[in-house]
């Protein structure tokens, strides 16, 4: 898992941060004011990047939130079998099996190639790169 930390306070939309062991990215950071005694709350509201999920989460803004550190990498697919791929990695020539996500079902064909992202020990296919 690789991870780093960063200030509650900096985070914007469109960061990626870990929620409840998920990956998610952040849609909306709401900062509250600090009062007489305590520290400013931020609300953090983020969706999972693999299930899709709402998550939100309230920390001061001085504490400190894990975000995933995000490989993004291409493979050749060599077979399809229902929604899933067999794919192999251009840099290191690793097979392994990938979902195909919904909007790309069709267009996923043997020998092209695709760009997949490494999210907390998860491969997640994204997006096709090109057709032979």
């Amino acid at each position: 898992m690789t991870v780093k930390l960063v200030q509650v306070s900096s985070l914007k939309p469109g960061n990626y941060v870990v929620i409840d062991g998920a990956a998610c990215r952040v849609v909306n950071v709401l900062t509250s004011r600090p009062g007489k005694h305590g520290h400013a709350k931020c609300r953090v509201e983020a969706i999972g990047l693999i299930d899709n999920q709402k998550r939100v989460i309230v920390m001061p803004g001085h504490d400190r939130i894990e975000t995933p550190i995000i490989e993004k990498k291409t493979a050749t697919v060599l077979s399809i079998q229902g929604d899933m791929a067999n794919v192999m990695d251009i840099e290191t020539y690793e097979t392994f099996d990938l979902k195909i996500p919904e909007e790309l079902e069709g267009q996923v064909v043997e020998g092209c190639q695709v760009l997949y992202w490494i999210i907390l020990n998860d491969k997640v296919m994204k997006q096709i790169k090109s057709g032979e």
